[in-house]
C-alpha cells in the first residue's frame, strides 16, 4: 500500500467517524449532564467543601456498589491511591515492585515515593497489560522465594509487590498474573485507574489484587476534576487507608493527636458531589463510549496496515481511551498521521513515553522489553469522549 495514501485514508475516516465539520476536537473531555450543578451548589450553599461531609460517603458507597469491591476510601487523585495501595502492601525502601514499562509515569512515581525500586516487565501486545508468560519465565530464571518473601536473584532484594496496569480501559489478564503472584509471594496491586467500567470475565476490574487504585481526573470517564480511590476487599485494609489518608489522626473532641507519619489525602467534599452526579451517568457514559468504538472498529476494519485495538474474549472494556496500532512495516508513519491529524483539527496523541526511557528510570532493573518497544513505536490515540459520541 501506498504510505502517503494510508494517511490520507487514515486520517479521512477519523473526520468521517467524528463528524468533524470546522470544530476542533479534543482527545477528551468531561460530560456534565446530569445533577452536577444541583450537588456543587449544596456544598456550597451549606458551606462543606472541604474533606468532611455527606458526599465523600456517598461517592464511596457508590463505587463500592458498582464495582462490587467491599471497601472505597477516596482520595486527591489516583496517584496519591496508588502511592496508599503500595503503603498498604508493605512496600518500603530498597523494594522492587514489578510494574509494566509502559504505563503512565504515576505508576513508577508511587514507587519510587515509597523509597522502592521500580522493576520493568514486558507488555502484551493483545491486552496492552503486562505479559503473563514472559513475566512467569523471567521470574523462573531471576527470582527465588526465601522464607516466604520473593528475592530478585540479581539484586539481592525484595520483590515485595505486582502493579497490575489496565491500559486505556482494557483488562489485563488477571488470572494467570494472580496464579504468579501467588506463587512468587508478591503482593498484586491493580492500577485501575483507567478501568473503572470495565470487567474482567464478568468481575469488575480493581476487586481482584490485595488493594487497587482508581483514578477520576479530568479526562477519566467519570470524573471528580481531581480525585482517586482505594479499593480493597480486606476491612483492616480499609481502615488503615483512611487512617493514614487523613493524617493518622485519633479521634478526639479537641486535641490533634496524630499516632503516625502519614498523608493529607483525603477527597474534599465538593469533589465527591461532582462524583456522585457522574456516577448515576457511568452506564450512560459508558454506552455512548461503546458505540463511538463501534464506529472506529467498523470503519477501520477494511483498512490494510492498521487496526482499531479491540477488548479481548473474556473483557469488557470501558473503551477509555480508543487506540490505533500501525503494522510494524508501517511504524514510520506513526508521528506522520499525528501531525496530519492535528494539522485538521482532530487531537490525537502517541503512547507514554516507556518508564526505562526516562531519566530518572534508566538503570533500574528489567526484563526484555521488546513487546512494548513495538508498541509504543506504533500506538495512536484517538478521541474517546462520552460526548463525542453523543454530538454524532
Amino acid at each position: 500500500m501506498n504510505k502517503d495514501f494510508l494517511v490520507t485514508e487514515i486520517v479521512t475516516l477519523l473526520k468521517s467517524i467524528l463528524n468533524k465539520g470546522e470544530r476542533t476536537i479534543p482527545l477528551h473531555e468531561p460530560l456534565f449532564a446530569g445533577k452536577e450543578w444541583d450537588y456543587v451548589k449544596n456544598c456550597l450553599d451549606t458551606g462543606w467543601v472541604s474533606s468532611v461531609g455527606q458526599y465523600v460517603d456517598e461517592f464511596e458507597d457508590r463505587i463500592t456498589q458498582y464495582t462490587g469491591a467491599s471497601h472505597a476510601v477516596c482520595t486527591v487523585n489516583g496517584t496519591a491511591a496508588l502511592h496508599i495501595c503500595l503503603k498498604l502492601a508493605g512496600v518500603g525502601p530498597n523494594d522492587e515492585v514489578i510494574l509494566p514499562a509502559f504505563t503512565f509515569v504515576a505508576t513508577a512515581n508511587a514507587v519510587s515515593y515509597c523509597g522502592a525500586v521500580p522493576h520493568f516487565i514486558d507488555n502484551d501486545c493483545e491486552t496492552l497489560g503486562p505479559d503473563p508468560e514472559k513475566l512467569e519465565d523471567y521470574l523462573r530464571e531471576t527470582a527465588e522465594v526465601k522464607d516466604g518473601i520473593c528475592y530478585s536473584r540479581k539484586s539481592g532484594y525484595p520483590i515485595r509487590a505486582a502493579v497490575i496496569m489496565h491500559t486505556f480501559g482494557h483488562p489485563a489478564d488477571i488470572d494467570p498474573l494472580i496464579d504468579i503472584c501467588m506463587k512468587y509471594r508478591i503482593v498484586m496491586i491493580e492500577d485501575a485507574a483507567e478501568s473503572l467500567g470495565s470487567f474482567y470475565k464478568g468481575r469488575h476490574t480493581g476487586t481482584f489484587g490485595k488493594v487497587s487504585a482508581l483514578s477520576f481526573n479530568g479526562n477519566k470517564i467519570v470524573t471528580t476534576g481531581g480525585g482517586g480511590a482505594i479499593l480493597t476487599n480486606d476491612r483492616e485494609l480499609a481502615r488503615m487507608a483512611k487512617h493514614i489518608t487523613t493524617t493518622a489522626k485519633q479521634a478526639h473532641p479537641w486535641a490533634f493527636l496524630h499516632d503516625q507519619v502519614a498523608y493529607n489525602y483525603r477527597m474534599p467534599n465538593i469533589n465527591a458531589a461532582l462524583g456522585c452526579a457522574q456516577m448515576e451517568s457511568l452506564d450512560e457514559f459508558l454506552r455512548l463510549k461503546r458505540s463511538l468504538a463501534d464506529r472506529y472498529r467498523e470503519a477501520f476494519r477494511p483498512v490494510k496496515g492498521i487496526t482499531f485495538f479491540q477488548e479481548a474474549e473474556y473483557a469488557r472494556s470501558n473503551y477509555w481511551l480508543n487506540t490505533l496500532i500501525l503494522a510494524e512495516e508501517h511504524t514510520e508513519l506513526r508521528d506522520v498521521v499525528l501531525a496530519e491529524a492535528i494539522k485538521e483539527g482532530i487531537s490525537t496523541r502517541p503512547p507514554w513515553t516507556m518508564m526505562n526511557h526516562l531519566e530518572m528510570y534508566k538503570g533500574c532493573p528489567q526484563m526484555d522489553l521488546s513487546s512494548a518497544e513495538s508498541l509504543v513505536r506504533r500506538l495512536i490515540n484517538i478521541p474517546s469522549s462520552a460526548k463525542e459520541a453523543l454530538s454524532n
